[in-house]
């Protein structure tokens, strides 16, 4: 198999990632929502004793239970010494300064959750906007996602010139980017709506449930190219689309999709830098990537399909069969 960036790769890339028509309907725009990114790590880097920590605590009392999970530790005392601890931390002082700098202003991520939340509203009529918040954890936790809350750990999206960097893999590294910070959490989100068949955990069940996901992120984010849903690069993203039908034809070959080994199954929908069964430049998680056109096709030839319909339907083998998916193979 040839991964190369061709022209036709080039072409397919930039199709893929111009979203025409991307702007909210006016039934969607005129929804009321405010989002207001409420910044925690300004005020509680100025900390330097209990009492104010015990303060923070009592004012953000969500954020504490869900983010720090305070209800979790024997005693309050431990969480408050740990929290004056890195209040006080001249290290961490110093990471958290420059992402305070970093993300001085958060207007564009205030208007992407605010359109996002509109689309969700427009479907799911009971949802209501969570509170969103930022912190800096010390590289502690990157994302934190309730039905009542999101944080986000600005830290580890500063980017390449963070003092810190998260200690992972170099190609989970490359999503830790402020672009990709806020698709990433509605991802998560939509775990709330994602509903799937536990009983049936195949490839084919995997890849449909993934799919879904990432589908449930670019209609509510209709902006976004896809290569920022997925976190796949450019040039990844332009060559698993020119490569398409060969990638289809070594699930076929091999007999994968209704393989039930999960040792197998997270070789294709688990994380990993490549995937060499199919291609040594080939990158990680394209099982999901499959499922994702698979959710597309079907949704394109179900047009009266809602999206709470296709998040609540757990037939993926319906859903596989009706999208009559079947890319050529080059």
């Amino acid at each position: 198999m040839s991964y190369r960036l061709v022209y036709i790769a080039i072409v397919l890339f930039l199709a893929s990632c111009s979203k025409k028509g991307c702007d909210l309907p006016n039934e969607i725009e005129r929804i009321p929502m405010e989002v207001k990114i409420d910044r925690l790590e300004k005020g509680f880097f100025a900390f330097d004793n209990e009492e104010q920590v015990r303060g923070f605590l009592k004012e953000q009392s969500l954020f504490a239970d869900k983010f720090l999970q305070q209800n979790q530790y024997p005693h309050d005392s431990i969480l408050v010494n740990s929290l004056v601890g890195l209040a006080t931390n001249p290290s961490l002082d110093s990471l958290a300064q420059q992402a305070i700098k970093k993300f001085g202003d958060m207007s564009e991520e205030e208007k992407q959750l605010e359109s996002a939340f509109k689309v969700i509203k427009f479907n799911y009529p009971d949802f209501e906007a969570p509170q969103v918040k930022t912190f800096v954890s010390g590289l502690g936790q990157d994302l934190m996602v309730s039905d009542s809350l999101i944080v986000f750990g600005i830290d580890y999206f500063i980017g390449k010139d963070a003092l810190y960097r998260p200690d992972t893999y170099d190609y989970i590294l490359k999503r830790y980017e402020r672009p990709n910070m806020v698709p990433a959490a509605l991802l998560l989100l939509s775990n709330r709506y994602n509903k799937a068949d536990f009983l049936d955990r195949s490839m084919l069940s995997e890849m449909i449930n993934a799919g879904k996901a990432y589908y449930f992120v670019e209609t509510i984010m209709p902006c976004t190219p896809d290569s920022t849903i997925i976190g796949y690069s450019g040039q990844q993203l332009a060559d698993v689309h020119h490569n398409e039908g060969r990638i289809w034809a070594h699930f076929i070959e091999k007999s994968l999709l209704y393989e039930k080994n999960p040792f197998q199954v997270q070789k294709y929908i688990g994380e990993r830098p490549n995937t060499p069964e199919i291609d040594g430049n080939a990158p990680g998680r394209l099982g999901t990537w499959v499922g994702w056109q698979i959710v597309r096709k079907y949704m394109e030839r179900n047009p009266k399909v809602t999206l709470p319909e296709l998040m609540a339907d757990t037939d993926f083998k319906k859903i596989f069969a009706e999208s009559k998916y079947k890319p050529e193979k080059r």
